[in-house]
């Protein structure tokens, strides 16, 4: 049996590991057992009733959380100069065409999320090697590929952040910091597993939701109540 550490025997009779918490508990009891000195992630964990295999079963999709993720995320802009204005007035970081297309073909990524226009994105779609692994590809599921820029990269520095379902059908994110209010996680918590029942794909059969569960970056996962949140 691995051995416990001195933090995790100090926390150990604050909950208990087999019991489903409400959401309004297992947010406190995160925020009473994590213990690192920099300012954690609070993460949830949504295990789907799906058939991730299945391509009419991929869940995935974006939502706006009520307050953000405590991170302002670099957003770059790929588009034609005459969406050069909107896309600097929308508060992108970075915007241009060939000269980024240029720059990350030689190796540059410093950015969070790049955001381009449909008649672009065959240009985009060439560096695909580069930006698939690292998550960065423009999709129009995930409303990257967009003619409304500015909308767009509104909500994105505002808190939009994208899910998806792995191979197991398990929603993996972050809702936030252990730092923010109780309400601020729960009402982020609430808005994500709305979302993710409007995605629900109609030919799921059976329980959709059937586990959820909550942590901080380097915390034991607090099992919740699927009818907490629902």
């Amino acid at each position: 049996m691995k051995k416990l550490t001195k933090n995790q025997k100090k926390f150990l009779n604050l909950y208990d590991y087999k019991k489903e918490y409400s959401i309004e508990e297992a947010v406190n009891i995160v925020k009473k057992i994590t213990y690192t000195k920099f300012d954690s992630s609070f993460d949830i964990a949504v295990r789907l009733g799906i058939d991730p295999s299945k391509s009419d079963q991929n869940v995935r999709g974006t939502v706006v959380l009520p307050h953000g993720i405590g991170k302002t995320k670099t957003v770059l802009v790929i588009c034609s100069e005459d969406k050069y204005k909107e896309a600097q007035e929308s508060g992108a970081d970075y915007f241009g065409c060939d000269e980024y297309l240029t720059k990350i073909k030689n190796g540059w990524l410093d950015f969070d999320v790049l955001v381009t226009i449909p008649s672009l994105m065959a240009k985009v779609g060439m560096l695909g090697k580069i930006l698939g692994p690292k998550g960065l590809m423009p999709n129009l599921k995930t409303g990257t590929v967009t003619s409304n820029i500015s909308t767009t990269v509104d909500e994105i520095k505002k808190g939009r952040i994208e899910f998806r379902a792995d191979k197991l059908g398990i929603i993996h994110t972050s809702l936030g910091k252990i730092s923010f209010p109780s309400e601020y996680l729960l009402d982020n918590a609430k808005e994500l597993i709305s979302n993710l029942i409007k995605v629900k794909p109609s030919t799921a059969k059976g329980t959709y939701i059937k586990s959820i569960s909550v942590s901080s970056t380097m915390s034991k996962g607090i099992k919740c109540n699927v009818n907490s949140l629902i």
